[in-house]
């Protein structure tokens, strides 16, 4: 069974709408789907604030390159364009831990190298699993290590489905 953490984010369109479908788009892998957050922008892009949420979900099937291929499918299917890095988008959905697998893959880096500096990742996958690790370090320790305002700007907002 291959276990995978997912990050999905939106801030451009209807943003609940795409946030749900692509959970929905997950179909019956999915195991858990944490509250839905707004979140500023991180990257230093002026652009409106996202909604994030985390999804973990499972299948035999799935190996981590074929979650990032789902990933991806999710994407487009939300027309996502990539016109700037860590611009707004209608759909992000990050590979954030898949099983204990390490790669250096350009393509597929795991875990994901910025997961840890992220509190819109590590706030709502502690939801859904409180007990979760990074890197060895629990989660609850990398969010506890980020700036107060990094933390504080991360705000549960209604749920997306």
């Amino acid at each position: 069974m291959s276990r995978v953490v997912l990050s999905l984010g939106s801030n451009l369109g209807d943003s609940r709408s795409l946030l749900g479908a692509a959970v929905d788009g997950l179909g019956d892998t999915v195991v858990a789907v944490s509250p839905t957050y707004a979140t500023p922008p991180w990257g230093g892009v002026e652009q409106d604030d996202f909604l994030n949420l985390v999804v973990v979900a499972e299948d035999a099937d799935a190996d981590a390159r074929e979650w990032l291929l789902r990933a991806q499918r999710l994407e487009q299917v939300a027309e996502r364009i990539r016109a700037e890095r860590w611009g707004p988008r209608t759909l992000d959905v990050d590979v954030i831990v898949c099983d204990d697998v390490v790669s250096d893959d350009p393509d597929l880096t795991l875990p994901h190298p910025r997961a840890h500096l992220r509190a819109f990742v590590l706030r709502p996958w502690l939801d859904v699993d409180p007990d979760a690790v990074l890197g060895g370090v629990p989660v609850r320790d990398h969010l506890a290590a980020l700036s107060p305002a990094d933390r504080d700007g991360v705000r549960r907002v209604d749920a997306v489905r």
